[in-house]
């Protein structure tokens, strides 16, 4: 074998040296892509959960102060009801003495 046969022989070992060296190069970046957009992925899930259980806590207090406002006003109704109902008894009762004044002697 002569030298330019050598050297090209040890230029191709090289190449291909280089070739296997760049393609594994390859397919650990392809798995560093895979693993950072599988991470992204989970992080992603993960707020979309944090963001739904936020929102249904939000939820669930908004309704439970709903049902406060609701029962409170409730309440101020029956109170106010009950005191019409007594003013108008009061009245009334007054009316009939009036009346019972205005017949009898």
């Amino acid at each position: 074998m002569d030298v330019s046969s050598r050297v090209l022989s040890e230029l191709a070992s090289r190449e291909a040296a280089l070739d296997a060296q760049i393609e594994a190069a390859r397919e650990e970046a392809r798995r560093e892509v895979e693993a950072a957009e599988a991470q992204a992925a989970r992080i992603l899930a993960d707020a979309q959960a944090r963001a739904a259980q936020m929102q249904a806590q939000h939820d669930q207090e908004l309704g439970s102060e709903a049902e406060r406002i609701r029962a409170e006003a409730r309440a101020r109704a029956e109170a106010e009801a009950q005191a019409t109902r007594e003013r108008a008894s009061t009245r009334v009762q007054q009316a009939a003495e009036l009346i019972l004044r205005a017949v009898l002697p």
